[in-house]
C-alpha cells in the first residue's frame, strides 16, 4: 500500500495563528478551499475551517477583523505522518468523519495536506 506522501497535496497555503479571521476567510475564498493549516513557522499548530469561522466567530457575533485565528481554530490534534499508509489515513479520516487531514514530517513540520478528493483521484 502506498504512503500518504504519494497522494497528498504538497503546495499548501497556511496562515499564522495571529492573523485575523477576516484574513483567513479571504484567503480561503481566494484559493477556493474550506480549510487552512495554522502554522507557527513551519510547525503545525492547528487548522481553521470555514465551519470554525461560521460557528465560533460569525454565529457568536464576533468581529472577524479583530479576532485572531487562534481563537477559532481547532488545535493540531489530528494529523498524519508522511510515511503513514493510505489505508491507515483513510481509516482515521473515516473514523473521525473529517474530509481532510494535515500531513507532517517527523519534526511536526507541515509538508502537505490530504483530502478525500486526493484519495479519490488516485
Amino acid at each position: 500500500m502506498p504512503a500518504i506522501s504519494e497522494v497528498m497535496t504538497r503546495e499548501v497555503a497556511t496562515i499564522a495563528q495571529e492573523a485575523s479571521v477576516l484574513d483567513a476567510a479571504r484567503l480561503m475564498s481566494e484559493l477556493d478551499v474550506g480549510a487552512l493549516p495554522v502554522c507557527d513557522g513551519e510547525t503545525l499548530v492547528g487548522t481553521v475551517t470555514d465551519c470554525d469561522i461560521t460557528l465560533r466567530a460569525t454565529a457568536a457575533g464576533k468581529a472577524p477583523r479583530s479576532l485572531a485565528v487562534a481563537e477559532v481554530m481547532t488545535q493540531a490534534s489530528t494529523y498524519c505522518n508522511e510515511c503513514d499508509s493510505v489505508d491507515d489515513v483513510l481509516t482515521r479520516m473515516r473514523t473521525l468523519k473529517i474530509p481532510r487531514i494535515p500531513v507532517v514530517d517527523a519534526k511536526n513540520r507541515l509538508v502537505g495536506i490530504v483530502s478525500l478528493d486526493d484519495l479519490a483521484m488516485r
